[in-house]
């Protein structure tokens, strides 16, 4: 009988994968923009009108670039059904911090310009202030605890995933710095468009703030690097695993061992490529940020920020 599938369970998880992370780093680029810009909003603009300036700089574009998040959650469930029902409910709690953030950010906007009022005014640009450093906060977080792993079962009857911890484990010391790390990596890519499309004095402080979030980044991603290779234990398979076959967490057992998330690299040293890469171009950006070239500038960056994730 003639197959209806043209690529084998293998193949498949290989391009699912790439597609997952395409979107991810799409929602960080372009969604990052307004996430950063959100979270500069207080320091680089003084007055109501920079403000105002500030956010119009975003305002035309942010609802399009959510879709990418969107999009990567309906890939997650039609590729790995188990995997969604697994970090939905296990990050229940994160995930609603992020939609209160993500659903803050266009009230903010509409209702900032209902009233004329300076307090009225000044308290809702502190709610968009606070979406943009919630929402980098918690993606940081939850990507640093996908580095942690995560205590869930599956019950073996259902496949129902069963999450074993709490809330507030999930904000352990190494998956803050993750969120803190996520947190000025987007500041630096929304201090870059602020250079770009204001003018002075916004752009002369997106730039200080875009040189001293671009530090950060790197100094922050190089702890980051040191932790996980002497402190955090990475995961095994210990059992067989059938490339060919479907995917089936039951018929697998995994283990945690000191030093295994390096071992990819040094099978594979040419992944070295990729952190080299995020450090370089986060350096880069340092010196470059004040160049009148956009394409330098966003090259740079942007660089840091594909690699880094």
């Amino acid at each position: 009988m003639e197959t209806l599938i043209p690529f084998d369970y293998g193949t498949l998880r290989v391009v699912w994968w790439v597609l997952l992370g395409a979107l991810l780093i799409g929602f960080a680029v372009m969604d990052g923009f307004d996430l950063g810009v959100a979270a500069l909003l207080p320091v680089v603009a003084k007055t109501d009108v920079e403000r105002r300036v500030v956010i119009n700089v975003v305002g035309p574009v942010w609802e399009g670039n959510q879709v990418w998040l969107i999009t990567a959650g309906g890939a997650i469930f039609a590729a790995w059904p188990l995997l969604y029902a697994a970090s939905f409910s296990g990050f229940y709690l994160a995930m609603m911090l992020v939609l209160i953030a993500l659903i803050l950010r266009p009230v903010g906007f509409k209702y900032r310009s209902k009233m004329e009022g300076t307090r009225w005014r000044s308290r809702w640009d502190a709610v968009l202030c606070f979406s943009g450093v919630v929402a980098s906060l918690v993606f940081g977080v939850a990507m640093g605890n996908i580095i942690l792993g995560v205590p869930f079962t599956f019950d073996p009857v259902t496949l129902r995933p069963i999450y074993e911890g709490h809330f507030y484990q999930l904000f352990m010391p190494f998956a803050l710095l993750a969120g803190v790390l996520s947190v000025v990596m987007l500041a630096m890519h929304g201090a870059v468009l602020l250079a770009w499309r204001t003018e002075d004095p916004v752009s002369s402080r997106a730039r200080n703030w875009g040189r001293l979030c671009a530090l950060l980044t790197a100094l922050l991603f190089v702890a980051g690097g040191f932790w996980v290779a002497r402190g955090v234990g990475g995961h095994v398979i210990t059992t067989a695993v059938d490339m060919a076959g479907p995917s089936d967490p039951m018929l697998k057992a995994v283990s945690v061992r000191d030093g295994a998330w390096m071992a990819n690299y040094a099978k594979w040293p040419l992944m070295w490529i990729a952190p080299a890469l995020g450090v370089g171009g986060a350096v880069l950006a340092v010196p470059i940020i004040t160049s009148v070239f956009r394409l330098p500038q966003t090259s740079a960056q942007a660089l840091a920020l594909c690699m880094v994730i």
